[in-house]
């Protein structure tokens, strides 16, 4: 899918009925052009509930641009400025996902797959590093919180990623599967609990790692141990677990496989995202959708009511002045660099 659908893809969207869309820096054009393509994914599914996602990080991460949306800093720029000033970085936080929400809901987006909170690890891969608020546990669990504050408060949904923690892993899950080696208790007082401290928030994203003193042997988004032990048990989030793109490296097999795995798993929704690398062969991308959605099957049972619960949760925004936001946010003494 570009920046258009074509008539096979409306087809397929009609037949297999995805549950929701996620969009890409290559979907991206003009706001006239987001907007459209909102819409017709919407009327492909007959469903104008249906979720439409992205990944609006800020930072590095951050798939509209201007002059769709504001370049945003990192989160590691307000977790520094955290460490002087608390009351003004969570403010702070809240204003910039205010206003993303305010951006993404102008073209019909209504969830971002943010907040990332990971944190950050000197050893770790630098594929987190500065999207993480910081190292600090509570730091990094407060800044979340606002971030998904924000979100909510201008009627868009958050994902909460990588749950249970990516920040640990030395190598990037696009390219190879990484393995964390700490012990559970170590793990439950640091990486877990920005997520156990938001786990009230209705979606999260799993990460492509290995948690071996849980399962040695499988990620966590294919393992129906790490899953119920770590993320349903001992961080306690209840809401709906959206496996990381399938596409990732870190997963072995075929796309048919990944998918069956991470539902199996217990992950409530699976995700292909498509995440293809340059210099990759090019790939048979309708194949691959036919053969996730096959695998994937229906929404019924516990993740249909996860599901329904996150849709409800979109599109109920408050008054909102986007220019006073804007003046605030600038005046709070943010540092570093933001998105290119």
């Amino acid at each position: 899918m570009g920046q258009g659908l074509s008539a096979d893809e409306r087809a397929f969207f009609r037949d297999a009925k995805p549950w929701g869309f996620i969009l890409f820096a290559r979907n991206i054009g003009t706001a006239e052009q987001v907007g459209a393509l909102t819409r017709a994914l919407r009327e492909a599914v007959d469903d104008e509930s249906t979720l439409i996602f992205i990944d609006q990080e800020g930072g590095r991460v951050q798939r509209l641009k201007p002059p769709l949306a504001r370049l945003c800093h990192p989160a590691g720029a307000f977790g520094e400025l955290y460490k002087r000033d608390p009351d003004a970085a969570t403010r702070a936080v809240y204003l910039n996902h205010r206003l993303l929400a305010s951006e993404l809901a102008a073209v019909g987006i209504d969830s971002d797959c943010a907040p990332c909170v990971d944190l950050l690890h000197p050893d770790g891969h630098g594929i987190i590093g500065d999207r993480a608020f910081g190292a600090d546990p509570d730091l990094v669990a407060a800044l979340g919180r606002a971030a998904c504050n924000g979100l909510r408060s201008g009627g868009v949904v958050p994902v909460i990623k990588h749950i249970p923690g990516h920040g640990r892993a030395a190598v990037d899950s696009h390219l190879a599967l990484p393995v964390v080696a700490t012990d559970l208790d170590s793990l439950d007082s640091t990486d877990f609990l920005p997520f156990r401290a938001l786990k009230g928030e209705v979606m999260a994203m799993t990460a492509h790692v290995v948690y071996a003193a849980a399962d040695p042997d499988r990620a966590l988004t294919v393992s129906t141990t790490a899953i119920d032990d770590i993320v349903r048990g001992r961080i306690g989030f209840d809401g709906l677990l959206m496996s990381d793109d399938l596409s990732m490296k870190a997963l072995g097999g075929g796309l048919s496989s990944r998918a069956a795995s991470a539902i199996g798993a217990g992950c409530d929704v699976a995700l292909h995202g498509n995440g293809a690398l340059v210099g990759e062969p090019v790939r048979d991308l309708m194949g691959e959708l036919v053969a996730v959605a096959k695998a994937s099957g229906t929404l019924s049972g516990k993740a249909l009511q996860r599901a329904t619960a996150a849709r409800a949760a979109s599109r109920q925004d408050s008054a909102f002045d986007s220019r006073e936001a804007e003046a605030e946010l600038a005046s709070l003494g943010l540092d570093g660099r933001m998105a290119a």
